[in-house]
């Protein structure tokens, strides 16, 4: 065991509350969501930066010390790579994300570049026992996950993000529902879902108007499968739901076919029954037709409204009503329209009045 200074700490290690000076043992445990201190070995032009726990984006450069989480990805625009069976110092790996999470990488994005590549230095160690010097691995998350998590949304009006793939504009649509939402008096809380630790979205949702968020960081999940993903969505679901707030946003990252869990979630007798509206966010018409598709025939849920790039003008927002008969808005361009179409199928007797995009 030695003590190391770091220079950055990423945000998957949020629930840690680090300070930059860690314990660091030569003895690591390859499990997903163990954290571990590396030394940056290159300098990147583009996809170089890293998330810190604070929320703010700070640049990567090679000899920087970072403590980031095991864990793998399997991403369409980004980096896949796995967890390594073992590590011992001196290891070289790669940084999967700019949440901090960390592994091997085997496939990489053209437009991304090549991964920074990362020496192992230790695994970071905690020391829960109080007077006694008995280090433990450090983990990401405040608490462990319950496989066999209920769900109990209290009533609650649940609305449910999904994509057609990632970077379909999910995060930018529940923002401007939240929004809305806020605008009109109601009580927001919202949460991630599925995808790879990164706090961004969820500090979105904040900056919003959520009252209070959540990830599936915080239950110790650093990539989400369809294995846990059911479960993390039934206990935020009910975590959320216990604060009584007037409705409850939530995203699934990636797309609806992918490997985080999507398809398990809404597949969930108990999670589909909490659903009170779901938003489909598409990057073009042909996405959208897709998506609805899929949502109608496999899952059995009527999508309220699509969104995302493929609203991004009157034509596709007209395809999309005439060809699929669902409604169409743009996040961006009428988020206000979108917000009051949300919350007009929520039934929600308290909301304000809907008032113009400009008031």
């Amino acid at each position: 065991m030695r003590s190391v200074v770091v220079d950055k700490i990423a945000s998957v290690t949020q629930a840690c509350a680090l300070s930059h000076e860690v314990r660091i043992s030569p003895n690591i445990v390859c499990e997903e969501g163990n954290l571990i201190v590396v030394e940056v070995l290159n300098n990147k032009s583009s996809y170089n930066t890293l998330e810190l726990t604070s929320g703010r984006m700070a640049k990567v450069s090679r000899g920087d010390v970072v403590v980031g989480a095991l864990g793998h990805r399997r991403a369409l625009f980004g980096y896949s790579g796995h967890i390594p069976a073992s590590l011992k110092p001196g290891d070289v790996i790669q940084m999967l994300n700019i949440g901090g999470v960390l592994g091997i990488c085997d496939s990489a994005n053209p437009e991304k570049g090549k991964p920074f590549d990362c020496r192992v230095l230790g695994a970071v160690l905690t020391f829960p026992y109080l007077g006694e010097r008995i280090g433990v691995p450090a983990r990401a998350g405040f608490k462990a996950l319950d496989y066999g998590a209920a769900v109990d949304a209290r009533g609650v009006p649940v609305v449910a993000l999904a994509g057609t793939c990632m970077e379909a504009g999910k995060t930018a649509a529940a923002a401007a529902i939240i929004a809305r939402m806020r605008h009109r008096g109601l009580t927001v809380d919202a949460f991630k879902a599925t995808g790879v630790s990164l706090r961004r979205d969820i500090l979105a949702f904040e900056d919003a108007g959520a009252r209070r968020t959540m990830i599936f960081t915080d239950l110790g999940v650093v990539t989400t499968t369809e294995k846990n993903g059911p479960a993390l969505t039934r206990t935020m679901l009910s975590e959320m739901a216990a604060g009584t707030p007037d409705a409850i946003v939530f995203e699934l990252g990636d797309g609806l076919l992918g490997a985080y869990g999507v398809e398990a979630i809404l597949l969930d007798p108990a999670i589909k029954g909490s659903l009170t509206a779901v938003a489909l966010s598409a990057n073009d018409p042909v996405a959208a037709w897709g998506g609805v598709k899929l949502l109608r025939e496999k899952f059995g849920i009527e999508p309220c409204v699509v969104t995302g790039p493929a609203t991004d003008n009157q034509v596709g927002v007209q395809i999309i009503r005439e060809q699929m008969g669902v409604e169409a808005f743009n996040a961006i361009s009428n988020p206000a329209d979108l917000g009051d179409h949300v919350i007009s199928r929520l039934g929600i007797a308290k909301a304000r009045e809907p008032r113009s995009a400009a008031e």
